[in-house]
Parts: structure tokens; sequence; C-alpha cells
């Protein structure tokens, strides 16, 4: 289940817009926010961060921030563990591609904390959407994961086969020279018999 949801810009970690206070149920809130705004503000220092990435949290409840990076701009969203990471990254893109969408050329002269407040709507009707993972919908996404996990397994196997091939082609190649040079070594061995021969 989704808890918090967070948009910010990453070059100074200005707090751009927020879901609505949906994480009611965690009393300790306002430390998970805190803690998601420090980490936009590391987000600022540092450089070559992953564009995707998945962190665990301890303290109070096991809860999970998935975060995407697009651009200049951090998409943050706080579920429940057990929640698949699959549905929070598509919740996340989805989330993207409106903000993009709506918002893009105003991204870099907000000047105010939360500047896209109205953007909340959208957070809101999406996270409805992510809240139940067994709706048709959810499971069609994680059924489209399935496909491409399989997907990419069949690519490794061929290319894995395809390595297998070559590595055939390297030994042939391999024994086929180890043949050729004991024959080569036989031949100067031959003419240097052949010349001591007439020089005596």
């Amino acid at each position: 289940m989704v808890k918090l949801t967070m948009i910010a810009r990453v070059t100074d970690g200005l707090p751009l817009a927020e879901g609505l206070d949906d994480g009611r149920d965690l009393k300790d809130i306002e430390i998970y926010k805190q803690q998601v705004k420090a980490l936009f503000k590391n987000l600022t220092t540092r450089q070559n961060e992953p564009s995707r990435m998945s962190i665990e949290t301890a303290f109070p409840l096991t809860l999970e921030l998935s975060y995407i990076i697009e651009g200049r701009v951090c998409y943050l969203t706080m579920c429940d563990r057990s929640y698949p990471k699959k549905l929070a990254f598509q919740y996340l893109e989805d989330l993207k591609n409106e903000f993009e969408r709506v918002n893009g050329a105003q991204i870099e002269t907000a000047a105010r904390p939360y500047a896209f407040i109205k953007f909340d709507t959208f957070i809101e009707k999406t996270k409805k959407l992510y809240q139940d993972t067994r709706t048709q919908r959810n499971i069609a996404k994680l059924n489209d994961e399935l496909y491409e996990v399989h997907q990419i397994m069949t690519r490794n196997v061929q290319e894995v086969l395809g390595v297998g091939e070559k590595l055939d082609q390297v030994s042939e190649m391999s024994s086929r020279l180890t043949s050729e040079s004991r024959i080569y070594a036989d031949k100067a061995r031959d003419l240097n018999r052949q010349e001591l021969h007439e020089c005596f």
C-alpha cells in the first residue's frame, strides 16, 4: 500500500508536490517526511546517483522508499515492504509522465515549496489506481513484468548458447593451430637434419 508520495527538484531539494497525507495510519509520518526531505537534500550534493532505487527503512515500521530521478526531478513513494516494487515504479512512472507534461516548463522557475500543489489531485487519483495490488489492471502490469523477465531470460539463454557456439569455434581453431604447429615443428626438425647432413 502506498503511504507517502513526494516530488522534489534535484538541484536544490525543493519539494514541488506531495500526495495528501495518506499516511494517516502512520503515527510517525512527520519523521518519515523529514527523512524524505533529508534524502532530497542529500541527492543534491551527490553526483551519479542511480536513477531508480529502492531503500528499506527500519524504524519505526518496515517500509520501502522507491524513487525515480528523471532530469531535474525526483519522484519518490513510500510503501509497505510487501507492496510489489514493479507497481511502485510503475506508479512513479505515471506520476513522472504527467508531471513533466503539465509542469515541465515551470520546474526550474518554481521558487517556493509545493509550488505545484494542484498536482496533488492527480497524485491521489493515481494512487487509488495502485492501492489494491489484486485489481485486474495491476495484475496485468505484474504479468507484463513476468513476460519481460521471461523475454530477458530467453535472450540471455540465447546469448549464452551463442557464446557456447563461439567457444566451440575457438576450441576448434585452437585444435587446428595446435595440429598445424606440430606439423610445422616436425618440418623444421626435418629441415635442420637435412642441413646438418649436407654440411658433413
